[in-house]
């Protein structure tokens, strides 16, 4: 009977993890967005939401057009959109150079997945190329920078993540979030920490890094269990060197304003063999 129960237990932590991502996110919505963007007409972020915005936007662009307002993306509607408007994703295999609705779909896929490409703006370039090559090698496919079927399956699968839990790094606010952020994606949390706030070790691990970087500025990586790293960023201070083994709680240094940053605060990430995932899940909320 107990062993039963537990088989139970497993098999619903197992469909926890692997759980599909909400039906109201999708990437053919997302790419609709970047399309109304850059008719001026959707001045939302692009998160693939299909709410009064994006609504909004479609119904605005079909009257200017003189087209069915029925706020419904149809065949008309996307062929007024150019060449933003078509095909759609998985109606041919992406690769750099090509440009569209496909392509702005499977860069929000991408960023979905961990591995974001900059702006999703539909054109295949050379950051999401890369973006796209480092996918693929995490996915355990070829790595040839070309989006056929196999990478689609697999682009579209529920974002990773991992059974590790982890203490909040510093006692403070959460302010921005995981996930899309303007027509970009932001692949972590950022802690609204004072100057000098004391940062911590999430969790066990060794520190894998101690580097400076002109966009997370001074940035301490720790390397834990399962291929899972945690990313301190924007600190002031560093009290740590590579190769240090610390326990969870131990400090790491202090929140600052280091490289591209509007003000002082904590940027966390964690990733999974190098796939940026939601902190927040797997993460105690802050101390008060």
């Amino acid at each position: 009977m107990r062993a039963a129960f537990r088989c139970i237990v497993v098999a619903l932590a197992a469909l926890a993890l692997c759980a599909p991502v909400a039906a109201a996110t999708s990437s053919s919505t997302a790419a609709l967005q970047v399309a109304l963007a850059a008719r001026g007409l959707y001045t939302g972020t692009i998160d693939g939401i299909r709410g009064p915005g994006t609504d909004g936007a479609v119904r605005a662009f079909q009257a200017r057009g003189g087209l069915l307002v029925d706020g419904i993306a149809g065949p008309q509607t996307r062929g007024r959109l150019g060449w933003r408007g078509r095909p759609s994703l998985g109606r041919r295999v992406l690769r750099a150079g090509r440009r569209g609705w496909d392509v702005a779909a499977l860069q929000f896929l991408l960023g979905r997945q961990g591995f974001p490409s900059g702006p999703v703006d539909g054109d295949l370039g050379p950051r999401t190329d890369a973006a796209l090559r480092r996918f693929q090698a995490w996915a355990g496919l070829v790595v040839d920078g070309l989006a056929g079927p196999a990478t689609l399956v697999a682009a579209r699968r529920a974002p990773p993540t991992t059974p590790l839990r982890f203490l909040a790094p510093v006692a403070a606010p959460v302010g921005d979030g995981f996930g899309p952020r303007g027509d970009t994606f932001h692949t972590g949390v950022d802690y609204v920490a004072g100057y000098g706030a004391s940062v911590r070790a999430a969790g066990y691990g060794c520190v894998s890094s101690v580097t400076y970087d002109s966009g997370y500025g001074n940035l301490v990586v720790i390397q834990h269990r399962l291929g899972v790293t945690s990313w301190y960023a924007h600190l002031n201070t560093v009290g740590v060197s590579p190769g240090q083994c610390l326990s969870a709680g131990a400090r790491v240094g202090t929140a600052g304003s280091t490289g591209r940053s509007t003000g002082p605060h904590l940027h966390f990430e964690l990733r999974v063999r190098g796939a940026a995932i939601d902190p927040l899940p797997v993460t105690s909320a802050p101390l008060a």
